[in-house]
């Protein structure tokens, strides 16, 4: 039986996706970006293609209705060329500025913001024909090729839908003028491409989705992985679990000191304990000399038991107290009166036991 450690049963950490897209390991999804750009591109045609066609209707009748020059030399034919790239660009500019805008949205959209330098070097392997030829013949070859057959098929049915549901306008384009038939066959040409664009969108939304799950699958991790990647930022395990006793040995060793200082000891009642100093001549607010939970709330109570120190469960100023204050603090404003009525009360009660010892 395998072991299941060998097997990706735990999800990528944090740590491994960022390799992962440090390298360029991202869910992205070729087609998606491409029908993105068609479906604009064809929509962007809907609205200035008339604008380009008539830019372009004027400047060739100018240039068929005005004289050419009696000799060509370099000035006239750079003039000519200046004139026919502003014009041309003056109407081309927006559809291509927007179609660029589309490209980079639609990366950003799958992948955000990001930078590869390493993917810009050539790969040299890529070259190889056996490579080549081992990737054509291979599963995800056949697969690919499987899908591209596929996505034809999708397009041109899409394509015979479209022009059967207008097939009654079609049969009558044969009636029309020839002024009249460009502008149809330029609609029925770009209506057919708007809903081919839309069919290989919705396909492409459907291949981004299964990008996303295997890129998820792919960065799946093994038991034996996750722990060597904890191991790998943190440390050994057996390093931090001596660092961490030494720690709690450093810091039972500090309340050993400090603990007998105290002059009251607030609890949880178990859970958690205070320890509690106020020299009336030497500070302005009594002060917190050590907290603990737990264990370390057991070791300040046995310490306080063994120096005569006065414990007072208050469960709800040890909670505050434990949360809010760190050791060699002064009590806060808005806990000053709970812990002024709990020294007092431990004042009154040395006072009550010295007068009873004196009177016995």
């Amino acid at each position: 039986m395998a072991d299941s450690s060998a097997e990706k049963s735990q999800k990528a950490t944090q740590h491994r996706r960022e390799q992962a897209r440090e390298q360029g390991q991202v869910a992205y999804s070729q087609d998606l970006s491409s029908a993105a750009l068609l479906v604009t591109g064809v929509l962007l045609l809907q609205v200035w293609g008339g604008k380009i066609i008539n830019a372009s209707g004027s400047f060739m009748r100018y240039q068929l209705s005005t004289p050419g020059p009696l000799s060509v030399d370099n000035g006239a034919i750079v003039a000519q060329s200046q004139q026919l790239i502003s014009t041309l660009g003056r109407a081309l500019l927006p559809i291509v500025g927007l179609l660029a805008i589309a490209g980079i949205a639609s990366s950003i959209f799958q992948v955000g913001i990001l930078f590869v330098p390493e993917k810009l070097k050539p790969d040299f392997k890529r070259l190889s024909p056996m490579a080549g030829f081992k990737r054509i013949v291979s599963l995800t070859g056949a697969v690919k090729l499987s899908l591209g057959i596929f996505k034809v098929g999708i397009v041109a049915a899409v394509a015979a839908t479209v022009l059967y549901l207008r097939r009654e306008e079609v049969l009558l384009a044969s009636t029309i003028s020839t002024r009249e038939l460009a502008p149809f066959l330029v609609d029925i040409a770009l209506s057919t491409a708007l809903w081919v664009g839309l069919a290989l969108f919705t396909l492409a939304l459907l291949d981004f989705a299964y990008q996303k799950w295997k890129h998820e699958q792919d960065l799946r991790m093994t038991n034996q992985e996750v722990r060597d990647e904890l191991k790998n930022m943190q440390g050994d395990p057996q390093i931090l679990a001596r660092r961490r006793a030494v720690q709690r040995q450093m810091a039972l060793h500090r309340m050993s000191d400090k603990v007998p200082q105290a002059d009251v000891i607030v609890t949880n009642p178990t859970e958690l304990a205070v320890a509690i100093r106020y020299d009336p001549n030497k500070m302005i607010a009594p002060i917190v000399i050590a907290k603990g939970a737990g264990v370390l709330a057991q070791r300040i109570r046995r310490l306080g038991l063994e120096h005569n120190i006065t414990v007072v469960e208050r469960k709800p100023l040890a909670q505050q107290l434990y949360k809010e204050i760190e050791p060699g603090d002064p009590i806060p404003g808005q806990s000053y009166t709970a812990v002024a009525e709990v020294l007092a009360y431990v004042h009154q009660l040395k006072v009550t036991i010295r007068t009873a010892g004196n009177a016995g």
